[in-house]
């Protein structure tokens, strides 16, 4: 097909439905001499949920046009942008990336021969790509890193360099991927322009952008893997995309923020071949079927009331399903199974010391994929609620000479009563104002005669105990986590004293040889990727 156009069809086909496209006379220029080269690079983190064929449509209008496209796995980015998964889980993630993208540009019937994929750790850790770092750091002001990460990078008040190199890897990235255009969406402009700005001063030459617009979800708002009601699974049954279609947001003459005409107009109508509409079935007492030709009709219909929204998400939910279905096919198999739970391991539930029926048994691995995937029941840390906490106050327990009672602020105007024995290591004065790790979801109980809310967690070596540290820049009520059990995105159930759920997980809990706190022998960040500490090593964590 690509070969038969012109070059001005092969720009339309590459610009279409963009909210902008920065260097378009460069683009026509190439377009007349050879066919583009294109990257769209995507972080390897959440799981691809159906918003991803916004994105790739676009790519298999690259494709169609005789683009050579690279898909780049920014998997040396996403550990960055805090750090939200270990390695080991990036690379399960990496693979099922790679199988959903292709299934998902299969689905939209392009051809893959012009079709790459790259890791970014294949070369973003070479010697020439970090002295260009280097050499990017020596003319980049902190202001124009943070400026041009803003919308794409976690903002902090104290945020880490790790975010603020962000931006300048992935201008990089346009040189040593060979390109002559990057594609991302509109919330990356600022990156762009970026990357226009700085990569001359480098000797190297100013890359054409190509700009999606950001689609709303199906909740409205933001289209997001962390919501569950904001998007469909690519993976999602039939029955399902009907559950999460019905609850979309779609107020009546509504064409602003509206996920499902959005959807229709960025992935739907670019798939149709020539003489296909989109065709809305009604019942011959409703008015009849509605077809349109051209998706503007469509909007028109739908602004003046004429079309109910319960028409148009019944509409919309056959051509998902049209788009869902060979992926499903193609990952009803052991091995894309398989792969799945590893690059998205699901917690193991147990009944009665044995695991749930239906469930399949899960196979030790390495990294901290096998300890999120393997890890049996109630004794894994996402069970835990750790924050960080400042003791306010600190005063000797009435009836234990060993014993103190601390008042610990663990934000939002939360404050809690705590039982330790930190008084033997420290005095009362120490104590007060100093930031610790606290256990906030354990149940109440009376410690000799005075009632305890939770633990502060401490090393415990043979001769000393030493209170957890944190960064003196954290916040207080900043959430803990255990690197590759992230438990963040829902509320955090009591623990059950009975089944002594804390006991078992505590048991892991140490330090390692220089000092880290370790659950087994993965990490406990702050939320900001910062690591728990102790100058203890090698103890046990109480």
């Amino acid at each position: 097909m690509a070969a038969s156009l012109t070059p001005e069809e092969k720009e339309h086909l590459i610009t279409r439905n963009l909210q902008e496209v920065l260097g378009q006379d460069n683009l026509r220029a190439i377009l007349k001499e050879r066919d583009l080269k294109i990257y769209w690079g995507t972080a390897t983190t959440g799981k691809p949920h159906i918003a991803y064929f916004v994105p790739m449509s676009k790519v298999a209008d690259f494709l169609k046009a005789g683009c050579e496209v690279t898909i780049l796995f920014a998997d040396l980015h996403a550990y960055l942008d805090n750090m939200k998964a270990p390695w080991s889980l990036l690379k399960e993630r990496t693979k099922y990336y790679e199988a959903v993208i292709k299934a998902m540009l299969s689905s939209l019937g392009v051809p893959l021969e012009k079709l790459r994929f790259v890791c970014g750790t294949d070369y973003q850790l070479s010697k020439e790509y970090t002295l260009d770092v280097y050499r990017l750091s020596s003319v980049v002001t902190q202001h124009d890193a943070k400026k041009a990460g803003a919308e794409v990078v976690k903002q902090v008040e104290h945020p880490l360099m790790s975010g603020i190199l962000y931006p300048g890897l992935q201008a990089l990235d346009e040189e040593y991927l060979k390109v002559d255009a990057q594609f991302g969406g509109v919330d990356q402009r600022k990156i762009f322009t970026f990357a226009e700005k700085y990569l001359p001063q480098l000797g190297y030459a100013k890359r054409i952008h190509l700009m999606n617009p950001m689609i709303p979800g199906l909740a409205g708002g933001k289209m997001s893997s962390s919501e569950e009601d904001s998007k469909i699974d690519l993976l999602d049954s039939a029955a399902k995309v009907k559950s999460k279609i019905k609850k979309a947001f779609c107020e009546p003459g509504n064409i602003e923020d509206n996920g499902l005409l959005k959807f229709v107009k960025h992935v739907i109508y670019p798939m149709f071949k020539e003489g296909e509409a989109f065709t809305v079935h009604r019942k011959p007492d409703f008015g009849g079927d509605l077809v349109f030709v051209e998706y503007e009709q469509l909007e028109t219909c739908f602004a003046s009331q004429e079309l109910h929204p319960g028409d148009l998400k019944a509409a919309v939910e056959v051509y998902i399903n049209r788009l869902l279905e060979p992926i499903r096919k193609s990952f009803d198999t052991d091995f894309y199974r398989e792969l799945t739970e590893r690059a998205y391991p699901a917690p193991v539930k147990v009944v009665a010391g044995k695991q749930a029926a239906g469930g399949k048994q899960q196979q030790a691995a390495s990294g901290a994929n096998a300890n999120a995937a393997s890890a049996a029941g109630e004794n894994t840390p996402d069970k835990l609620e750790l924050k960080v906490g400042q003791i306010m106050d600190a005063v000797k327990h009435p009836d234990a000479d060993s014993l103190c009672v601390l008042t610990v602020d663990i934000g939002g105007g939360e404050r809690k009563a705590i039982v330790s024995n930190l008084m033997a290591h420290y005095t009362l004065e120490q104590l007060r104002e100093r930031l610790v790790v606290v256990l906030t979801n354990m149940k109440a109980s009376k410690i000799r005669g005075v009632e305890s809310e939770g633990l502060v967690l401490y090393a415990a070596g043979a001769e000393k105990c030493e209170a957890l540290a944190v960064p003196e820049d954290s916040k207080v009520g900043e959430r803990i986590i255990v690197e590759g059990f992230d438990n963040t995105s829902n509320p955090v159930p009591p623990l059950n004293p009975k089944k002594k759920v804390w006991d078992k997980i505590q048991a892991e809990l140490h330090t390692g040889s220089d000092g880290q706190a370790l659950w087994k022998e993965f990490s406990l960040l702050t939320l900001n990727g910062d690591r728990v500490t102790s100058t203890l090593a090698g103890c046990s964590i109480k």
